[in-house]
């Protein structure tokens, strides 16, 4: 993709972002999101079919940027200046949610929170089952992988949601020993 595509993208999901922080996903139209990204229709579905294909590409930016740069320690955006990054996983993931790349934050707990905390868990899916589950699994292996991996990435979701709904009060490094406490015990 050539610079003028890759602004235009970015133009395209920076629009659809403000949108979806004032208002439902249901209720937003793809004229509002061209008059916003000052874009032409034609141009719109030159990057994606429907408004879906456009939430689901969005999706996969935020949630796989994040995901991906948690995974990958040596990707820290300049977190760890003072110090070494985090052993912890899931540490480097609160570190980056944070950082509130793209709105990330708003998206997550606007009005159209739903949608994305459904692909942010299908995201987490992936991270848990590389870098949890299956290197440190030793209690309970009568439970089915799926389960355990579904519990812990919904587990996650729900303490970022309690997280930003606290105003973030508590530290990334003290969100992640808290979580890794309680659900060590389960693998």
């Amino acid at each position: 993709m050539d610079r003028r595509q890759q602004k235009t993208r970015a133009a395209i999901f920076s629009a659809f972002s403000t949108l979806l922080t004032e208002k439902s996903y249901s209720r937003i139209t793809v004229r509002e999101i061209i008059d916003t990204a000052n874009v032409g229709r034609t141009t719109f579905y030159a990057h994606f079919e429907t408004k879906d294909d456009l939430l689901k590409a969005l999706c996969e930016e935020l949630f796989g940027h994040i995901i991906d740069s948690a995974m990958d320690c040596t990707h820290t955006h300049g977190l760890y200046s003072q110090g070494a990054a985090p052993e912890s996983v899931f540490c480097h993931l609160l570190q980056h949610l944070q950082e509130n790349d793209n709105n990330i934050l708003g998206l997550l707990s606007g009005e159209s929170r739903d949608i994305f905390l459904r692909y942010f868990k299908d995201s987490l899916n992936d991270l848990v089952r590389s870098h949890f589950v299956s290197h440190n699994r030793k209690n309970n292996p009568d439970i089915p992988l799926d389960f355990l991996i579904n519990h812990i990435s919904a587990s996650f979701v729900e303490m970022v949601l309690w997280w930003i709904r606290g105003r973030m009060k508590l530290t990334p490094s003290e969100l992640d020993r808290y979580f890794r406490a309680v659900i060590e015990p389960v693998i």
